[in-house]
């Protein structure tokens, strides 16, 4: 149960805690962005099964690998990017908050 709250708390409300935090002005958009970081957990349908509880995600699945997360840390430079990269860097600390609870 400690597991799913935290798991879920960071993916929904550390984008918030962000958005409202250093967005003010427009809020809603940035918490939307990087809500849309999730989108990465499309490569679990490549796995079989396409989900097993006792699986940590971080370098298993190909959005999840390590060339990847060196991708989304690298987003957070350029201002353009840098809510997509947020999302997807707090969707990685979700998971590796998942996998540290396994």
């Amino acid at each position: 149960m400690i597991q799913s709250i935290t798991h879920y708390g960071i993916h929904f409300g550390l984008p918030l805690v962000v958005a409202l935090a250093f967005y003010k002005n427009y809020w809603l958009k940035a918490y939307g962005i990087m809500i849309l970081g999730m989108l990465i957990d499309l490569d679990h349908l490549l796995a079989n099964p396409i989900f097993d509880p006792n699986r940590c995600s971080i370098n298993f699945h190909p959005l999840h690998s390590y060339y990847a997360i060196a991708v989304y840390v690298l987003l957070l430079i350029p201002k353009k990017t840098r809510l997509i990269g947020l999302g997807l860097v707090i969707h990685i600390i979700a998971d590796i908050a998942d996998c540290g609870l396994m």
